[in-house]
């Protein structure tokens, strides 16, 4: 190779190397983007690299979440302050939630996507059937570990890691080699977390080149106020109620939040998956945001399953969408039903496969909607899927944050740090 040209080449390479990794992934975003745009439907010849990314990502799920659950509560071992975090942690993914779908419920009544929309092609739709309360709460409990791991039943899983890392405590001294034993796994699971993000601009870069061929503006247009709808709705939740709260509650700049988390953000948006994300959700938790190792271990991996804040303000405004769609009128009775449904619903069904569109169907049915307008709404689902889940990982992190305060665990010379 010629020297003139080889220069060049290695500065650009050493110039990519500087960059940190969320610069990496946004950079592949856009050019995803573009090349999407410019390929059309051509550009799902790259669908198999990131099927390939999404797939090494799902391989840290299960195992991490075990592990990290585990080491989190074993590092907890007064089972007063366990309980009391698990407590506010559960009580506060509950509120942002339920802040969350008053949100989708308004813009959607301003907005009125839906008005003047016909919905009659969707007949002959059949959703799938959502479980009941009293099934999910029964099916939390695993008759089977194994069995749970191999399905990677989220909800089942988090259980068993739960009794595992409180009997591992129960135990005391005996239990000391098992406890050396998980918490070495967890650095391990680190370690490879950090080899499987090295290739997110990659498997970024694929999905989104694809999803942008796949979805072209004649697709986009028609459902065009849906869409700014969940998105606007999402921007705002992040900014009034999850930075409001941390600036409320904790006494925080917000900005240096959403600048730590940024990375996590990107992630969630491309592949629309909150558990898959949760590597790198933790990552910038305690590298950014300054929360401990025993906060984040404990109260991030319980997010992915509980907390939908994204996903209930999608419910929300796409009932009230699809009842404009129909002509059907909705009372304040009905707008009730919409809320307490949508957050018994979306912690109920989080590890449900499909579980969005499950879980609509499930709020459809509570306030007496056709479930035939499921289908126009799952043709633009990925779409509206993207801002759900970073939404949904955004609340993680912020709820992680404003537990660690609480508990005095929060390093804010690492937290204001990405300010500088």
């Amino acid at each position: 190779m010629n020297t003139a040209t080889a220069q060049p080449h290695a500065r650009h390479v050493g110039k990519w190397k500087r960059l940190q990794i969320w610069q990496k992934v946004l950079i592949g975003l856009l050019l995803g983007a573009a090349t999407g745009f410019v390929l059309g439907e051509h550009a799902a010849v790259l669908h198999p690299v990131g099927k390939a990314f999404i797939a090494a990502i799902k391989m840290l799920v299960v195992p991490l979440i075990f592990v990290s659950l585990v080491c989190g509560v074993t590092a907890i071992r007064d089972v007063t302050r366990m309980g009391r975090i698990g407590i506010k942690t559960f009580a506060t993914y509950i509120v942002t939630t339920a802040i969350a779908i008053p949100i989708g419920l308004i813009l959607a009544v301003w907005l009125k996507p839906g008005v003047g929309m016909d919905l009659g092609g969707a007949a002959g739709m059949e959703a799938k059937a959502a479980p009941s309360i009293v099934d999910t709460l029964l099916g939390i409990i695993p008759s089977n570990p194994f069995a749970a791991f191999a399905t990677g039943n989220v909800l089942q899983i988090i259980l068993f890691a739960i009794f595992l890392g409180i009997a591992i405590n129960l135990a005391g001294e005996k239990a000391d080699p098992v406890r050396k034993v998980f918490d070495a796994f967890a650095d391990v699971m680190y370690k490879l977390t950090d080899l499987v993000i090295a290739f997110a601009p990659y498997g970024v870069f694929a999905l989104i080149a694809t999803t942008t061929g796949q979805y072209g503006l004649d697709v986009l247009l028609p459902l065009g106020k849906v869409i700014l709808g969940v998105y606007l709705g999402c921007l705002l939740h992040a900014l009034v109620t999850l930075g409001g709260g941390l600036a409320l509650l904790a006494r925080l700049n917000p900005v240096p939040f959403f600048k730590g988390i940024f990375e996590a953000q990107l992630v969630a948006f491309s592949t629309t998956t909150a558990a898959g994300t949760l590597p790198v959700t933790m990552a910038c938790a305690r590298e950014n945001l300054g929360v401990s190792k025993d906060v984040s271990s404990f109260v991030l991996p319980v997010g992915t399953t509980i907390n939908l804040d994204g996903t209930a303000l999608y419910q929300a405004l796409t009932a009230v969408f699809i009842a404009q769609a129909y002509g059907i009128d909705l009372g304040m009775a009905e707008y009730g039903m919409i809320l307490l449904t949508a957050i018994l619903a979306s912690i109920g069904t989080a590890s449900v496969p499909g579980g969005g569109l499950i879980v609509l169907s499930l709020v459809l049915t509570s306030v007496g909607l056709p479930l035939e307008g499921i289908a126009l709404v799952a043709g633009i689902d990925r779409i509206l899927d993207m801002a759900r889940t970073t939404i949904n990982v955004t609340g993680d992190a912020a709820v992680s944050v404003l537990i660690a305060h609480s508990e005095g665990e929060l390093d804010r010379d690492i937290y204001y740090r990405k300010a500088v």
